[in-house]
């Protein structure tokens, strides 16, 4: 009778294997199976960051065109900063900010030191790029903020995943859109608007998805339909394109992981490489 072993003559030949090899078969051991309204909730992390990019956007447009006001913008972006503090702390109870010992009075002096930061250098934000066409920074900062949506980080586990890299490409964007504004005041807000939108804005919805689930799908959507809103105030098919960007990303892509997942035919069996589960640290001492 064969048996699987390599230490003993068999009158068999070396790739010979008996009806028994295949009793091992098994298929899809670790394949996950998702559910349909899991995965559209999933998606609305991707969901949100296209929506930044537009508003950002859209708000830069309308600065660009003069139909809205530095000091319009910079009490509108203050007034929505202070009212996502206040929630930051009121959705955990204030568990997060005990738990990293961080205080409010050192959030205040890193705000008022970025803001200082960022006004005093407002004039070299503006004068950084005079010496590059208008279609080069153009190009710039749509393959930055291109490169923000690749990089960011969506809760999955890979390699590509970049929080740093992704934060800083869109900060270089806004840089080089705001050095096309009429002054250095719209520069500085719209870097300030930038940081708070790419940087402080993830990090509040991060926490409502964890702790708030409702309340994060309810956010979700009237962002969406804001940042439609103001898109179509620019460009109707844009508007549209958009609209329909973000329905496939919310709704088409799950269906067709879910119908692709059927599809799955990953085996496995006594060909697999052997894994070694004993505790083996004792031959390292």
């Amino acid at each position: 009778r064969w048996q699987k072993v390599l230490y003993e003559r068999q009158p068999f030949p070396d790739n010979y294997v008996d009806q028994r090899f295949l009793e091992e078969l098994r298929k899809n051991v670790h394949a996950r199976r998702y559910r349909y309204g899991a995965v559209v909730f999933q998606s609305g992390a991707v969901v949100q960051q296209l929506c930044s990019v537009c508003v950002f956007g859209v708000t830069w447009w309308y600065m660009d065109a003069g139909m809205l006001s530095p000091q319009g913008l910079f009490g509108a972006a203050l007034a929505s900063s202070l009212l996502g503090y206040v929630l930051f702390d009121a959705v955990d109870g204030g568990a997060g900010r005990r738990a990293s010992g961080r205080t409010r009075w050192a959030d205040l002096k890193s705000t008022l030191v970025f803001t200082a930061f960022t006004y005093g250098f407002s004039p070299v934000l503006k004068t950084l790029t005079e010496s590059i066409s208008t279609d080069t920074i153009y190009a710039m900062s749509a393959l930055m903020l291109l490169g923000h949506l690749i990089f960011f980080d969506y809760g999955a586990n890979a390699a590509i995943v970049s929080s740093t890299l992704s934060l800083n490409m869109a900060i270089f964007a806004s840089v080089c859109l705001a050095s096309r504004l009429p002054r250095s005041l719209h520069a500085f807000v719209m870097v300030t608007f930038a940081m708070q939108i790419f940087a402080l804005w993830p990090m509040l919805q991060k926490k409502l998805k964890a702790r708030t689930p409702r309340c994060y799908v309810g956010v979700t959507v009237l962002f969406a339909l804001v940042a439609l809103a103001g898109l179509a105030t620019v460009s109707s098919v844009g508007a549209v394109l958009f609209a329909s960007l973000l329905l496939t990303v919310s709704c088409l892509c799950p269906y067709c992981l879910i119908r692709l997942q059927l599809l799955k035919d990953n085996i496995h069996g006594p060909w697999d490489e052997a894994e070694i589960k004993e505790d083996l640290s004792r031959f390292l001492m």
